[in-house]
């Protein structure tokens, strides 16, 4: 009796695997469309569809720095018809900078870490600052003057502006607006100094000659800026910065369904179709597992949790 229902059980979850999805699965995204998290979204939409079958929607669900998309993902069934597709923030900035009203180290099923892209330093290119000795130099001399502007406090740009003043001993004056367009709209105006800007937001501007690249934050060179050194190589050491995108589920998604989801998500970002696309606007390609994406969390969680505390960062 005992081997039949074990048979019995195994046929049943056996039928659960081979149906899912039974029904559309939501990629959530808890960002407004177009921006970084939402293209990564999009891109991924029809490859899922196409690799699982079913059908597959994108949701903006926007608000509280990420945070509103985030809690109705820990809040839905674990049946993997709901998936939250988020950048960085959600994950490991908002629980050190406000009350939460979910537990970002526990209440996930972790999928995959899909792509990663640094930040960049940016100036106008009016700017009399053509390198980052001239940007330190003029801080050393000019202490809490030169402008940094950033899409909110709080935000990637924000604290790899933080984390550079940290391990330079200079100061700036923080600039937060509400999102990057208001940021770009204002340096290509000369109303701010610079911005560690996504390599995403600022290469078109780059490559247009409106905005000048100093440094960026990977930890080798980018080959769309193989003339910009990185902040390692100018001696400003532990100021690797990477925004980067994720998929996850809530807690307790069943194993094969992870399991189908990280590699068609694997398969989706190393298409012909999708990978060179991603490349040449600045995204590098993670795809890690579930277990590489949980001990990276880890890590970015007590790294910019440090951070906040010992630069005293309050949300907007």
């Amino acid at each position: 009796m005992k081997q039949l229902l074990c048979a019995l059980g195994a046929a049943m979850t056996l039928t659960s695997a081979m149906a899912w999805p039974t029904k559309p699965v939501a990629l959530v995204v808890p960002f407004p469309p177009g921006g970084s998290t939402d293209v990564i979204a999009r891109t991924l939409q029809p490859k899922l569809q196409e690799k699982l079958g079913g059908t597959f929607v994108v949701e903006n669900k926007a608000g509280a720095t990420g945070t509103i998309g985030a809690t109705h993902v820990v809040r839905s069934a674990p049946d993997g018809h709901t998936l939250f597709v988020s950048s960085l923030g959600p994950f490991v900035i908002a629980p050190h900078l406000f009350k939460v009203s979910y537990d970002a180290t526990r209440e996930f099923d972790l999928i995959s870490v899909a792509v990663q892209a640094p930040n960049v330093l940016v100036v106008p290119a009016a700017s009399p600052h053509k390198s980052m000795a001239d940007v330190i130099a003029y801080q050393k001399a000019n202490p809490g003057k030169m402008t940094f502007a950033s899409s909110g406090n709080g935000s990637s740009d924000h604290l790899t502006a933080e984390l550079y003043w940290q391990q330079t001993g200079t100061s700036g004056v923080h600039v937060p607006y509400k999102g990057g367009g208001p940021v770009m709209t204002d340096l290509l105006g000369n109303q701010v100094d610079s911005s560690f800007m996504n390599i995403n937001t600022a290469m078109p501007q780059i490559k247009g000659g409106k905005l000048r690249a100093l440094s960026i934050t990977s930890a080798q060179r980018s080959p769309l800026l193989p003339d910009v050194p990185t902040l390692d190589e100018l001696g400003i050491k532990d100021a690797n910065v990477y925004s980067w995108q994720a998929v996850a589920g809530p807690k307790g998604l069943p194993a094969d369904v992870k399991t189908k989801l990280h590699a068609a998500i694997k398969d989706a970002l190393n298409d012909p179709a999708v990978k060179p696309k991603l490349l040449e606007v600045g995204f590098e390609i993670v795809a890690s597992t579930p277990e590489q994406f949980a001990a990276f969390q880890a890590a970015e969680f007590a790294r910019w949790q440090k951070l906040i505390q010992s630069r005293n960062i309050k949300a907007d």
